[in-house]
């Protein structure tokens, strides 16, 4: 994690920096994780417990299977080898329990080596009991499924290449398949038949499962990024609100402090011993008071009652601000739709709207030329802000996905892509509906709207009272 220093006297630039390191780092860590996920890196994130567990649920199949078939069914099984590879299963969970705790967590390779053990066992299982013509050999596909759900690509990918191995070998070198009398005789193409569809159904499944299972590992992982942005909004918001709270308390008792040390300098005789004191304590007094100025202005308009909400254009010309550039002309236009007569809207300040529309608008400024203008608009139904750049636009390729998680432009200059998804996944938090198209001539258009009752009726203080998302 990256050095952060904070001042004795913190500025609001210094706030919203140590807040933004401390929202940069967990990204960091973020990344990091979605890159274990897609096997680039190993971690130690598969629980033990939940592989012994599926493990005891495998063994114990397999040993009813055994001795139902051989003594219920009557069919003739070579029980030593049989069982005994599945007391060599027992005893190695047995152990895993309790040499591990609870918790402990296996790296993508060691879960992985788990996992293959269970197919080489089954493997050994099957080819004493018939092979392919064996109707367990579909069993096959569950090591395969498991390794989808919870590794890494690569250890996924070289499961599933040594089930097909071993699907390969059982299918030339097993025992005949049990039987009471003379087992059936299964035709060459058809037992063929049987090793392609359980290479295919290998194949489809674990790219199926972990397809699935990753995107919903990068949606988690791009939720709690949108959470961390929320956040740092949220605190640096209720730092403002806590700042106006001690300047409002301490400025009485500074002001009596003031008065009295004022009036101690003025009484003590030129000559006293005491009166450099009374000096020192009227500046120090001074300073305190320049202090808490300072507090109270990390809160302007935060927490007053007539800047807790704002005109929609007002909102923008907030979330617009801290990104103005030299060199950029960054223009707000307010103005009723076309043939309405309604009047402007207000909505509370609100973290989500500020931190979502002004990533959009970060955005638009980084990728334009010279002009960003943003659009204001608003009659009796709906209430819209609309975001044109005059950039090069978004390729089709990354508009059509723009909004989903890491999905971005400028991966390649080590961007995460997931600046788009955060505002988008906060404004729709408020009730918002956000779309993204290329502007007709030239750049981006981001077009953000809301139901004007909905917003109208956000709280500040719990917004998801009022909107059901």
């Amino acid at each position: 994690m990256r050095p952060i220093v904070v001042a004795a006297n913190p500025s609001h630039d210094q706030v919203q920096t140590y807040f933004c390191n401390i929202w940069y780092d967990s990204l960091t860590k973020t990344q990091k994780s979605e890159r274990h996920r897609e096997g680039q890196t190993e971690a130690p994130y598969v629980r033990l417990r939940t592989l012994i567990l599926i493990r005891w649920v495998a063994v114990s199949g397999q040993f009813v299977s055994i001795l139902v078939v051989h003594f219920w069914l009557g069919f003739s099984l070579d029980l030593e080898p049989l069982l005994g590879a599945v007391v060599l299963s027992a005893t190695i969970n047995l152990m895993a329990t309790l040499l591990r705790p609870a918790d402990f967590r296996l790296s993508d390779s060691k879960a992985a080596l788990f996992l293959a053990y269970d197919v080489i066992q089954l493997a050994f299982l099957i080819s004493l009991t018939g092979g392919l013509e064996n109707p367990f050999a579909i069993l096959f596909l569950v090591p395969a499924g498991i390794s989808a759900t919870i590794l890494g690509l690569r250890s996924t990918a070289a499961l599933a290449a040594l089930v097909i191995v071993c699907a390969t070998i059982v299918a030339f070198l097993h025992q005949p398949l049990p039987w009471i009398g003379n087992a059936p005789a299964l035709p060459k193409l058809y037992l063929l038949a049987l090793w392609i569809a359980l290479v295919l159904g290998t194949l489809f499944i674990t790219a199926y499962a972990w397809r699935v299972a990753s995107e919903a590992r990068r949606m988690s992982n791009a939720l709690g990024a949108t959470q961390i942005a929320l956040s740092r909004e949220q605190s640096v918001s209720a730092l403002g609100a806590l700042a106006a709270a001690a300047a409002h308390q301490l400025g009485t008792p500074l002001a009596t402090i003031a008065v009295v040390s004022r009036e101690l300098e003025r009484d003590l005789p030129h000559d006293s011993q005491y009166l450099e004191d009374a000096r020192l304590l009227v500046s120090e007094v001074a300073r305190c008071r320049e202090i808490l100025g300072r507090l109270s202005a990390l809160s302007e308009g935060e927490v007053d009652a007539p800047y807790g909400r704002l005109l929609v254009s007002g909102l923008a010309e907030t979330a617009a601000a801290p990104h103005r550039r030299d060199g950029i002309k960054l223009e707000v236009i307010a103005k009723p739709t076309e043939g309405s007569s309604s009047t402007e809207p207000s909505a509370p300040r609100l973290a989500e709207i500020l931190h979502g529309l002004g990533n959009v608008i970060e955005n638009a400024v980084q990728f334009c030329h010279e002009r960003v203008e943003i659009t204001v608009s608003w009659n009796e139904q709906f209430v819209t802000m609309e975001v044109l750049d005059d950039g090069p636009g978004v390729t089709p390729s990354v508009l059509v996905r723009l909004g989903e998680p890491y999905v971005s432009s400028r991966r390649k200059s080590g961007r995460m892509g997931l600046g788009v998804f955060i505002s988008k996944t906060l404004l729709e938090r408020t009730g918002a509906s956000v779309s993204f198209f290329n502007g007709h001539k030239y750049g981006a258009r981001i077009v953000i709207s809301w139901p004007r009752d909905v917003l109208e009726a956000l709280d500040a203080d719990q917004p998801d009272a009022k909107v059901n998302v």
